[in-house]
């Protein structure tokens, strides 16, 4: 018993190189330097929502393991809100609310998304990250960065969803 609390934990650690992996995709600079994405608090955490939910998309019909992993994900997401919104001095009160809202804004995103997607709609795919991602603009930035969404969940889905809770994944490069 006592020797199980040394042992690594390769299901966490996995779930945080996962985490870590949305994180430095979602920073880079090209998306916020050259697409227009708001270089703001909101714009980093609809980036690394977008990337969420690609996530998600790829592993919802990998059974109960891959909804188990999303969901450990989810939960180091919203731990990590939590953590920034304290920092940046949100008030005890405050917090539950935020995290809630921000909450809704991922599965709103998310529905969004798996929607557009998975009817292949370019124009569906284009008003969400307008919405989402671009406090509703209408830009040519939007296509852009929709055509990087197409060419993730295209990588993503050629990954193994095997490697992927193993923490191994590569969202592409950004071009």
């Amino acid at each position: 018993m006592i020797l199980s609390l040394f042992r690594k934990n390769t299901a966490t650690d996995a779930v945080y190189a996962v985490y870590r992996a949305i994180v430095a995709q979602s920073r880079q600079p090209q998306f916020y330097a050259d697409w227009g994405v708001p270089d703001t608090v909101t714009g980093r955490f609809d980036m690394i929502s977008l990337h969420m939910a690609l996530l998600f998309r790829r592993l919802r019909a990998d059974g109960d393991a891959a909804k188990n992993f999303s969901q450990a994900v989810f939960d180091l997401f919203f731990k990590d809100m939590d953590r920034s919104l304290r920092e940046m001095g949100a008030g005890d009160l405050g917090v539950p609310k935020k995290i809630q809202k921000m909450g809704n804004i991922f599965f709103g995103l998310l529905a969004a998304l798996n929607e557009a997607l998975d009817r292949g709609d370019a124009d569906a795919l284009y008003g969400v990250l307008s919405r989402n991602v671009y406090s509703g603009e209408a830009t040519e930035h939007a296509r852009t960065l929709a055509s990087y969404v197409v060419a993730c969940d295209e990588q993503l889905r050629l990954q193994s969803a095997e490697a992927i809770l193993k923490g191994d994944i590569d969202f592409g490069d950004v071009k």
